[in-house]
């Protein structure tokens, strides 16, 4: 019998190499391309009208939500990051430092930011005077830099567009109400906009993320049996606002 006729070419079977199928898909789809930055990607036009989409529909989410957009500076000065120890150490293998603005070495080296948590906190202590400044729910669409050391385009990179919203609340229970509001608000957008189910669930102490008290998270599924964590919801408590 005749081999069978590839549907399409130079893409590896599924069943034969999960991880190369999937990055064959990306480059034939011309979703990406590498650059000669190890772990960094150009996104391509077909790639960004995806992201521009899931960007656009999301955003009416959150202002449906009463959620308003701000912009956080990329930089994070390491004095302010070492206030939250916890949450330091949680992102230290993975931040990149500037220590030099053209010639002439920094007096404090600044972290480009892996998360704004940091910054978050200390805007809203100077905007916050009392309990009648409450609720803040504010969002931001940026790119975020992790040095991660195994990468693969879109699931794990050093550079990626991310969306963090990051709220503060007069009581405990209005900041919890509002944690478990916005998972379920990631899980109606997998399932009834992307069409990808999604399993919800909360980290164990080890997995939560660094300064969490509580971390929610939403999993998908993917082909070769593995868990894909899709959206995260935190509750900090008041830890950062005491830092």
């Amino acid at each position: 019998m005749a081999e069978q006729k590839k549907m399409v070419n130079d893409i590896t079977a599924m069943d034969e190499d999960f991880a190369k199928w999937y990055t064959d898909v990306v480059k034939k789809a011309e979703l990406a391309e590498y650059t000669s930055v190890k772990g960094c990607m150009v996104i391509r036009p077909y790639g960004y009208a995806i992201w521009e989409n899931i960007q656009k529909t999301m955003d009416q989410m959150f202002k449906d939500t009463s959620h308003e957009n701000v912009c956080m500076p990329m930089f994070i000065p390491e004095s302010l990051l070492n206030k939250e120890k916890d949450h330091v150490e949680g992102f230290a293998p993975e931040v990149a430092w500037v220590t030099h603005g053209g010639e002439e070495k920094l007096e404090e080296r600044l972290c480009v930011r892996p998360t704004s948590e940091t910054l978050f906190c200390e805007h809203y202590k100077a905007i916050v005077h009392s309990y009648r400044d409450l609720p803040k729910l504010y969002n931001q669409w940026v790119s975020v830099v992790r040095w991660e050391k195994t990468t693969r385009p879109f699931l794990r990179t050093r550079e990626f567009l991310w969306q963090e919203g990051h709220t503060i609340h007069a009581t405990a229970e209005e900041a919890q109400e509002e944690t478990i509001k916005m998972l379920n608000v990631y899980a109606d957008f997998c399932e009834n906009v992307l069409a990808i189910p999604v399993i919800k669930g909360v980290k164990t102490e080890k997995e939560r993320f660094a300064g969490a008290e509580d971390t929610y998270t939403i999993e998908a599924l993917m082909h070769d049996g593995k868990a894909l964590q899709s959206g995260t919801s935190h509750y900090f408590g008041d830890g950062f606002a005491k830092a």
